[in-house]
């Protein structure tokens, strides 16, 4: 197996020491539009002498695809932002590789009633390719970050081994994280975390198919593990909830995130002053988007693991009848210690967990134990085997038995 890594950011760095410590494959060539970045990653965790880095502009799926000629890759990993989705996800299409990424194509909300209806849902471009990965017998897996990808395995567990039926899936993410000086700053990509939290969030329900809400809606208050505690949570739009419906029966998905008083008060602020528009304006002379100037406002995330502690909570709550035929809930988790990441692998803990998915993934296409063709979500695969190298990583997933109606 030899793997290109598009992205060598937060996200794509942290891949990297998570990676040298398995010998599933022969190479890794870390890509990144910025060169220095790529060698940045070979330099400090290349220690295995498998890892190299070239330069890449991820918005050409031309040069994608060279790129895999050139370097006889057999699967990408796409660990760059969303918007490149489309481009990297059709360069290993023409180059006739494998593709695997933690978030889908974007998406567009519906032009006349975006709080009520849906318009082009996260990943419908790469899943009206569907046949053409079939046609070829390769495989997309798509949304294998933490959520999605963690999050939907959990769903697809809870179904094989602890549910009869399922009422209800909700993917619930918090933290206690704190960073120290500064008055904001994501954990995660600004850029990405604008994108999913200013859109109309997306509903599942049986009866009624997808629909959309308000941004930031439904907020409840929601108890996270490992000494975390009541965070509340509110409406996002997430893969998660167009993923698990195609291949998990349930009644009902969604996917709420803790967010937090002042950091959706700043999001909102953002929208309102028109900064978080993708499109270029002019300014005295100089073409540039609102977005990416925020973007380079903020700090890196991928530096603030120093400064940052607490822990971080990805999980996936699920509802209904158990295999004894009593009501059950259920809340199957992964917490990370941001703490422990950094001193581990230098890498912050939102990223190092969203990094830890992937190499998991690849490890089990390796192989062989999971297998398919055309454009599949993690639901598609049996969950067992990647929960079980979670916790020969040393990053084990956990459960917790809620009191039903409680």
């Amino acid at each position: 197996m030899k793997i290109l890594v598009v992205g060598s950011g937060g996200v794509g760095a942290a891949f990297a020491p998570i990676a040298a410590r398995r010998d599933f494959y022969d190479q890794i060539v870390f890509a990144d539009l910025d060169p220095a970045r790529g060698k940045r990653v070979v330099d400090r965790y290349g220690r295995n002498g498998k890892f190299s880095a070239i330069a890449l502009d991820a918005s050409d799926p031309v040069r994608v695809a060279e790129a895999c000629r050139a370097h006889g890759i057999t699967h990408v990993m796409n660990a760059a932002d969303p918007r490149f989705v489309m481009p990297i996800f059709t360069g290993a299409m023409q180059a006739g590789v494998d593709y695997m990424d933690m978030a889908m194509s974007l998406s567009e909300p519906h032009p006349d009633k975006p709080n009520e209806l849906v318009g082009k849902k996260l990943g419908d471009d790469q899943f009206a390719m569907e046949q053409q990965w079939k046609d070829a017998g390769r495989l997309a897996l798509v949304g294998l970050g933490i959520e999605p990808g963690a999050a939907d395995v959990f769903a697809r567990y809870a179904q094989d081994h602890l549910f009869s039926a399922i009422e209800e899936i909700g993917v619930r993410d918090g933290a206690d994280l704190v960073i120290k000086g500064h008055d904001f700053a994501p954990t995660f990509s600004i850029w990405t975390t604008i994108e999913e939290c200013l859109n109309p969030p997306v509903i599942w329900e049986k009866e009624r198919g997808w629909f959309a809400t308000p941004p930031f809606s439904e907020p409840e208050q929601f108890t996270f593990p490992e000494g975390i505690g009541q965070v509340e949570c509110v409406n996002v739009e997430h893969e998660e909830v167009l993923l698990v419906p195609r291949w998990i029966d349930c009644n009902r998905v969604t996917f709420k995130y803790g967010l937090g008083d002042e950091f959706i008060q700043v999001l909102e602020t953002i929208h309102k002053l028109g900064l978080d528009r993708v499109p270029k304006v002019n300014v005295r002379g100089v073409e540039v988007s609102p977005r990416d100037v925020v973007a380079a406002c903020l700090p890196d995330p991928a530096f603030l693991g120093e400064e940052m502690t607490g822990k971080t909570c990805a999980g996936t709550w699920v509802k209904g009848t158990g295999t004894d035929g009593r009501a059950r809930e259920v809340y199957l988790y992964h917490v990370v210690d941001t703490e422990e990441t950094w001193a581990k692998d230098g890498a912050q803990g939102v990223t190092w967990q969203t990094a830890l998915n992937p190499v998991i993934g690849l490890e089990l296409l390796a192989t062989g134990a999971w297998q398919g063709t055309g454009v599949l979500g993690p639901e598609a695969f049996d969950a067992a085997p990647f929960m079980d190298l979670m916790k020969e990583y040393g990053s084990p997933w956990g459960m917790t038995e809620m009191a039903p109606g409680a």
